[in-house]
């Protein structure tokens, strides 16, 4: 049988196929301390799970409109404007299942074959594979620790090429837990508007924060760059609402409607009772974030503070997201290996970081309890030093 040649073009998820393990793992009664999920540990708070509840008793259970519901659609486009001082419509959102759904239909109705897109590195595994698979060409710029990872003008101006017609910004990011200050938000966006270049803002992490780190949308930097920003969210991360597949982007409305075109012949509609639960998360107390991002400071510091103690490990503090990016050189082994053996042999899970195209470092997530990452990084001490 001979399959589409795009399937040999893309590298199956590094990050699934570690957590499946993992799993596997634990359901022959392994101890193990799996740091490989990119998702809370936390259930979905009450309120939400009851709005869709009432959903279903209401009979919320039919096809609904392919953009999503009006009413989440509004709830959206308000908090965009109360939140992140962004002038979208409901008719400038389209709703899809999980945010990555959204960046794959984004890229179907925008990237063309070789246009360009413009991923900084470390990337979230899926960025290059969805533009392979529209036919387009990712164009990888490596940013180091020393700036935290981050992409700078320069480096973006000297990325841009007459093929250009993308670059993808993610801040809080993962795998970095890197924030992008309001000045370099700013100055990336002159590259953007002077370059006459589109963005895609990823900002599932924005409300996942810490110390003096804030968040600011590029779109909200000016009305020329906003005219150029296609804004990407979710409620995986904030809400611990992983399961319930729910994305949405937020762009100008000649992409909102090539993408609702896509997605009509595609998933049609999201999850019609499950569209109540994030209206009720979108618009209800956002109390039960913060509750989750205080956990997740206690539990920053308590893995960050064991890697620095942990020889031949280095590794930035994150101001964002529930990562930390390690570095792992001064091990002799690269990320598959290290990886690898340290599951086979303590049992804990980890992510190369060959899948976020920087073999020298690992993704270690801390949306886990205290205990199980004391634990954890007690075994890794230990594997790092028979090294």
């Amino acid at each position: 049988m001979k399959l589409a040649a795009r399937v040999a073009r893309v590298t199956p998820s590094l990050t699934l196929a570690i957590s499946a393990k993992a799993k596997a793992m634990k359901a022959r009664g392994i101890d193990v301390c799996s740091f490989s999920a990119g998702e809370p540990d936390f259930d979905t708070p009450e309120h939400i799970k009851e709005a869709a509840k009432k959903a279903l008793d209401l009979g919320k259970t039919k096809y609904g409109p392919a953009a999503g519901e009006p009413l989440l659609r509004e709830a959206i486009a308000a908090k965009l404007k109360r939140d992140n001082n962004l002038n979208y419509t409901a008719e400038n959102v389209i709703v899809t299942n999980g945010g990555k759904h959204s960046l794959f239909n984004l890229m179907l109705a925008l990237i063309d074959r070789d246009d360009e897109v413009i991923i900084p590195a470390p990337y979230w595994l899926s960025y290059p594979e969805m533009v392979k698979l529209a036919g387009g060409k990712p164009v990888i710029v490596p940013t180091t620790a020393k700036n935290n990872y981050k992409i700078t003008p320069e480096q973006l101006d000297r990325a841009i090429t007459p093929q250009t017609k993308l670059f993808v910004l993610n801040s809080p990011g993962n795998p970095t837990g890197s924030v992008y200050t309001p000045d370099e938000i700013t100055n990336l966006a002159k590259v953007i508007v002077e370059r006459d270049i589109l963005v895609v803002s990823d900002e599932i992490y924005e409300k996942i924060l810490y110390d003096d780190a804030t968040h600011l949308s590029i779109g909200a930097v000016n009305s020329q760059v906003f005219e150029r920003t296609i804004t990407s969210n979710g409620f995986a991360k904030s809400y611990s609402m992983t399961g319930w597949r729910i994305g949405y982007i937020a762009a100008p409305l000649e992409i909102i409607k090539a993408m609702n075109t896509i997605q009509s012949h595609s998933t049609s509609n999201v999850c019609t009772f499950a569209q109540y639960g994030a209206i009720a998360a979108i618009n209800s107390s956002q109390d039960c974030v913060e509750k989750m991002r205080l956990a997740f400071v206690e539990r920053r510091s308590i893995m960050h503070d064991a890697i620095a103690s942990i020889d031949r490990l280095t590794c930035e503090k994150p101001s964002g997201a529930f990562y930390l990016f390690v570095d792992i050189s001064q091990t002799g082994l690269n990320s598959l290996q290290f990886c690898n053996h340290l599951l086979e042999s303590q049992q804990v899970a980890a992510i190369p970081g060959i899948a976020f195209g920087a073999d020298s470092c690992i993704r270690l997530s801390y949306a886990t309890d205290p205990i199980s990452i004391k634990k954890g990084m007690e075994r890794l001490d230990r594997f790092v030093r028979s090294c």
